[in-house]
This record gives C-alpha cells, sequence and structure tokens, in this order.
C-alpha cells in the first residue's frame, strides 16, 4: 500500500508542466510535438529500456512515445551524468516528504504542498526533460536537440538508475 501511495503521489507532481516553467539546456529544450520531425517509440520495463540507446541529429525535433510495460512507476529522464545525481537526490528527497505527509492522520492536500522546492529549481520535472509513466500507461515528450553533448536517458525513481535503468543518448 505504501509503494501504491508513493506512485500516485509521484504522478500528481509529475504532471505536465507549463510552457513558462520550462527550462532551456545546453543539449535542446521542450518543444511542441507538432514541430517534431520523427517519432520514437522507448518502452520502458521493468528496469530496462527498449530500446537501449538512442540517436538524434543536432537541430532534430523527437516526439518520444514512453510504454511502460513495467509493474512499477518509471521516469524518461533526459540529461548528463550530474544531472541525473542531482535529480535522484530530489526524488529521494521527495519521496521522504511525500511517506510523511501520508502519515498525516488528515491526508494529504496537494495544493498545500510545495513542488517547485521539492523538486529544485531547473532540475527535475519543472525543467521539461521529465515524465514519470504510470504500470500500463503511456505518456510523450517531445524534445528539440541543439548541439552535441554526451547526454543519457533515465529513470531517477529511487534506485532504478543504479540497476541499470539508464541508455546513451548520441547527438550527431
Amino acid at each position: 500500500m505504501k509503494h501504491l501511495f508513493i506512485a500516485s503521489a509521484l504522478a500528481m507532481v509529475s504532471l505536465p508542466t507549463l510552457a513558462d516553467e520550462s527550462k532551456t539546456f545546453a543539449f535542446g529544450e521542450p518543444a511542441a510535438a507538432t514541430k517534431a520531425s520523427r517519432t520514437v517509440e522507448v518502452v520502458l520495463k521493468d528496469i530496462a529500456f527498449e530500446p537501449r540507446s538512442l540517436k538524434v541529429k543536432a537541430g532534430e525535433t523527437v516526439r518520444f512515445v514512453l510504454i511502460n510495460e513495467g509493474k512499477l512507476p518509471h521516469e524518461f529522464n533526459l540529461g548528463d551524468k550530474a544531472m541525473h545525481a542531482e535529480h535522484q537526490k530530489e526524488m529521494v528527497a521527495m519521496q521522504g516528504k511525500l511517506f510523511t505527509a501520508g502519515m498525516n492522520h488528515e491526508g494529504m492536500d496537494h495544493g498545500q504542498m510545495d513542488h517547485s522546492q521539492m523538486m529544485g529549481a531547473g532540475h527535475g520535472h519543472a525543467g521539461g526533460n521529465t515524465v514519470l509513466v504510470q504500470p500500463g500507461q503511456r505518456a510523450e515528450l517531445t524534445w528539440t536537440f541543439r548541439k552535441s553533448a554526451p547526454i543519457e536517458f533515465a529513470c531517477n525513481v529511487p534506485g532504478h538508475y543504479q540497476a541499470g535503468m539508464v541508455g546513451p543518448l548520441t547527438i550527431e
């Protein structure tokens, strides 16, 4: 039951953010799906991605269709190793706050929670480079890749990256 609560709470804070909250990263920025020049399907499994690696071209806008075939919630997060490490810390901190809030006998009021503090400014879900996908669900993330950079796509749900749920994304 605890895992169901945490997954539900994570889903609430992972709802699509407003466009003005998106951040531009050195390797690119979020884009509208209508701007995509191609669509790439990525299957999220317990604890793996298919395909295991991705290639895009600098200047290309790609619409990622994410399908969670696993039994756990999973993220699709674009970033470099340092960004993933920082986001993992935020996810662990958020999980603790959500669990503590869930222990409150009066229930959890999402309207009173400051999600921006839990996620960190400029990183995580508010940056537009992450989507959380619940088991059996589909989601999308569209991204314009600006220049070559050593980035990865990863799941930063606590423990998933360390278990191998990460792959290289080559920008040519």
